[in-house]
């Protein structure tokens, strides 16, 4: 399979003919979609706009492409949410005489075609299943339901062939990493683009559109957030994110440690039975910072918190530790929080106080890409739930909400105030820390010149 990422006449060609083979007519907007011949496509889709649909005839004209018989993945959060597309295709491939023997069931599903090309179910809940083979395509069903590791692992399966990557579903809200990469890919970004398919584009169910009575009177009775997210298809931006320069397919990278490479340790207690005890494990390796580790945990002791660090693999090659500086000499038990690392570890933590917007301000400057390579200072393994939450990028690892960093507002959604509200920031507070403790508030300076002790 090549990577090209422009459709050919011919292969635009081939569309037209298996489209009118299968009795399908696209609408305008799914039209749009399916002649896109990026890599990776992001659909975000209104109720009943034919999403799925479109989803099934985007692998149907793919699967023509490569020369040899292909192999493609079929991805839901679970198996059942990946039944729409499973028996359009299968219809399809009856129609066009192409299937040679399928399964009745998609818990796991498969279909073979006469020329050897597989089409198979894979689940999320078991990502073993995400590691074998490498497809020619994925479909991801109902994508917006997926967490950002799981599509992490699919943008990495596609590397080994240069395949491609089609993302389909209905926008559950405007927070996270689906929504992020919606409004990022809006305008074509390299090989990627996003599309909104609204609900009354499908003119196949409503033929007027918008001027629909049942339209009309959907959007009469609809919030706004409504309206906007589940039937037209578009975020809704987030009021008082404080990170809005957080991108998921930029900053969450699928970053392992590094074995002898030394690791730093970056900490916030979170005093407070709402707040995270955060940690990140960090290493500098060309001069990018790569937090490959996270521990967020609640209501747990500093003495339990190091315990989970001495057991984590990683623990041998930990040199430095920086701490909030406001709590890292306090005496909240018997030995303040320096004291027990010192104690328990030898680890002289150290920690620089730092004023919230500077410190903001700093991140920021790290999540900035480099204008020449496009890469930026940090970046994050999908396992670091808890900062990619407070980003806004995941929900919350303690409950399931959104719970991300954001400024006061008003009941109208108007930031209050020039300072954000001190909450669910606990680690993009650890990274502030250890960044402005490595690298001070101005230039960035070698990370290997680190004023630190281990005792």
């Amino acid at each position: 399979m090549n990577g090209s990422t422009d459709l050919t006449t011919s292969a635009v060609d081939v569309s037209k003919f298996l489209w009118d083979k299968v009795g399908f007519e696209p609408h305008p907007e799914q039209e749009t979609v399916l002649r896109c011949g990026k890599r990776f496509i992001l659909v975000a889709g209104g109720d009943q706009s034919g999403k799925s649909v479109t989803g099934s005839k985007y692998l149907l004209q793919r699967f023509s492409e490569p020369d040899e018989p292909g192999l493609y993945w079929l991805v839901g959060q679970d198996y059942s949410q990946t039944q729409r597309e499973f028996f359009y295709m299968k219809d399809d491939f009856i129609q066009l005489g192409f299937l040679r023997k399928s399964s009745t069931r998609v818990d796991p599903g498969y279909m073979e075609l006469h020329d050897g090309t597989r089409i198979v179910t894979k689940s999320a809940k078991d990502p073993r299943t995400l590691s074998r083979d490498a497809p020619d395509g994925i479909m991801a069903c109902e994508a917006s339901l997926l967490d950002v590791t799981t599509f992490e692992r699919m943008r990495a399966r596609c590397s080994p062939k240069r395949g491609w990557l089609f993302m389909s579903g209905s926008l559950e809200s405007s927070v996270g990493w689906y929504p992020q990469l919606l409004e990022a890919w809006r305008h074509g970004f390299d090989d990627r683009q996003s599309f909104s398919l609204p609900t009354p584009s499908n003119v196949h169910l409503y033929p007027n559109g918008l001027d629909e009575p049942e339209m009309q009177r959907l959007k009469a009775e609809s919030s706004d957030a409504f309206w906007e997210e589940r039937i037209m298809g578009r975020r809704v931006p987030p009021r008082g994110l404080v990170f809005h320069e957080f991108r998921v397919d930029i900053h969450v990278q699928d970053i392992e440690w590094a074995p002898g490479e030394a690791v730093h340790l970056w900490e916030d207690p979170g005093y407070g039975s709402d707040s995270a005890h955060a940690i990140h494990a960090v290493q500098i390796i060309n001069g990018q910072i790569r937090v490959f580790d996270e521990i967020y945990e609640r209501n747990l002791i500093t003495e339990d918190i190091i315990d989970i660090c001495k057991g984590k693999d990683w623990w041998k090659d930990v040199r430095w530790l920086v701490s909030d500086p406001s709590y890292k000499d306090q005496h909240h038990s018997m030995n303040s929080v320096g004291e027990q690392w010192l104690k328990s570890t030898g680890l002289f933590a150290t920690g620089t106080k730092v004023r919230i917007n500077e410190g903001t301000e700093r991140l920021k400057g790290f999540l900035k890409p480099d204008s020449i390579n496009g890469v930026p200072k940090i970046v994050y393994s999908p396992r670091c739930t808890g900062v990619l939450s407070e980003f806004g990028a995941a929900p919350n690892p303690f409950d399931g909400q959104t719970r991300a960093y954001r400024w006061k507002t008003d009941r109208d959604g108007n930031i209050v105030g020039n300072i954000p509200e001190d909450k669910w920031n606990h680690a993009v507070k650890a990274d502030i820390y250890g960044i402005v403790d490595n690298y001070g508030y101005g230039h960035v300076r070698s990370g290997d010149k680190i004023r630190v002790k281990r005792w």
